[in-house]
């Protein structure tokens, strides 16, 4: 069985070697260090972490004066504070100004699991994506997170990247070449394509298994950065007449919306959706929520024989 790690427990260890290759790097947080690992940068380099409190629209407001001071300041705080609370100051400090800030926002999804409604945001890739100029990244396992932040810390411009609370397997060696807007191609398929973000990669190689069963050679893609998005990659993916796409997020404004998008202007095929419905979400261990809000193996592939 593949070892599982959070990705929340990847971005504290990318920061602690990220903190020591490169001096200029500061990383704040909304007095929640412990939950989003940033304490491990913290021990390490205490003058260059600042504690902003339990105000998150100061800390993307202070994050924002750094980053054009010439710092490149990492900001955490749970996805549902980050792209919920302090989305205003995102957007016009952070966004408007093109400020180096990379938004490391943890405890995204259903996932958070007994926080319940109140704290599992599920439009968060929607709203960061709709910023002018914003990278969103997504990541779905450990290699491939500390990778992809590595990668934000060399380009100047503002980042958001999505990460968990819950451990999940670890999908990719540490050779895996990962690169920012560069989907990765985990399986080949002819009769189908499932794209999937964050930790839904898993899941998606799961119901490519259980359709292999079936008959089905189904392709599987890790679209862990939702913009900008591998236009080529997805227009590939459609030559096989149908492609389905998973997130545990809302199906509005995510990943299918971006991936249709595409598809739409440049290449159409038969496509669905796989994610949450209108609605929030409720109190519930991770498993049984996803199971609940049909993002299971099982649902991805019963989503891709419904296009066949």
């Amino acid at each position: 069985m593949a070892e599982k790690i959070a990705t929340r427990a990847s971005y504290g260890k990318a920061l602690t070697e990220l903190g020591a290759e490169n001096q200029n790097i500061i990383v704040m947080d909304a007095d929640l260090s412990g939950s989003t690992q940033t304490k491990k940068f913290a021990d390490k380099f205490p003058e260059r972490f600042i504690n902003a409190g339990i105000a998150e629209c100061n800390m993307m407001g202070m994050a924002a004066g750094l980053a054009i001071s010439g710092k490149t300041v990492f900001a955490s705080t749970f996805a549902m504070f980050a792209a919920g609370r302090a989305y205003e100051i995102i957007r016009n400090s952070i966004g408007y100004t093109h400020a180096n800030v990379k938004i490391c926002a943890t405890h995204a999804g259903l996932t958070v699991g007994e926080d319940g409604a109140s704290h599992q945001c599920l439009e968060d890739l929607a709203l960061m994506r709709a910023i002018p100029g914003m990278t969103v990244i997504n990541p779905a396992d450990d290699v491939s997170a500390r990778k992809l932040i590595k990668a934000a810390a060399e380009f100047n411009g503002p980042c958001y990247i999505r990460l968990g609370r819950a451990s999940v397997p670890v999908l990719y060696g540490e050779d895996q070449k990962v690169e920012i807007g560069k989907a990765l191609k985990l399986k080949e398929g002819k009769d189908a394509v499932i794209i999937a973000t964050g930790i839904m990669v898993d899941a998606a190689m799961q119901a490519a298994e259980l359709l292999k069963a079936e008959g089905l050679e189904v392709g599987v893609m890790d679209m862990h950065t939702i913009k900008p998005i591998d236009e080529e990659a997805i227009v590939e993916a459609a030559k096989t007449g149908a492609i389905v796409t998973v997130e545990e997020h809302s199906v509005m404004g995510g990943l299918g919306s971006a991936v249709a998008e595409v598809v739409c202007q440049k290449a159409p095929c038969r496509m669905k959706i796989v994610g949450v419905q209108d609605t929030f979400g409720e109190s519930g261990t991770p498993d049984a929520l996803l199971e609940k809000y049909h993002l299971t193996a099982a649902d991805i592939a019963e989503a891709v024989k419904s296009i066949r």
